[in-house]
């Protein structure tokens, strides 16, 4: 498995039983996953992952209306939101120091 695949796999994990436990710093350790996994992100994935860090952040409360879970799917989908938006900082990151400390060094 490559480092994407166990970032994601950890970031999921944490998203899903931070849902049901208190995990002290899980916004923080989701984030910094997130932007681990989005070091080397696929030039044409850029836009889905912003999009979607910014969808999930947004639509997540829509879950509360489900009866007895939908606490918990609002939980996830937010916390999945956070990795997301980790990820989505990197490439943000990376197009910023490209387009300005990468063209003064060419």
């Amino acid at each position: 498995m490559n480092r994407v695949g166990i970032v994601g796999t950890l970031g999921i994990l944490v998203a899903v039983v931070g849902a049901f436990v208190s995990i002290p710093y899980a916004a923080l350790i989701l984030l910094a996953l997130g932007l681990v996994g989005g070091i080397g992100q696929e030039p044409d994935l850029n836009v889905r992952v912003i999009v979607s860090a910014i969808a999930l952040k947004m639509l997540a409360p829509a879950f509360d209306a489900v009866p007895a879970i939908g606490s918990y799917l609002t939980s996830v989908t937010t916390n999945v939101g956070a990795l997301l938006a980790g990820v989505a900082l990197c490439v943000i990151f990376t197009n910023v120091y490209k387009r300005t400390v990468g063209s003064l060094i060419k």
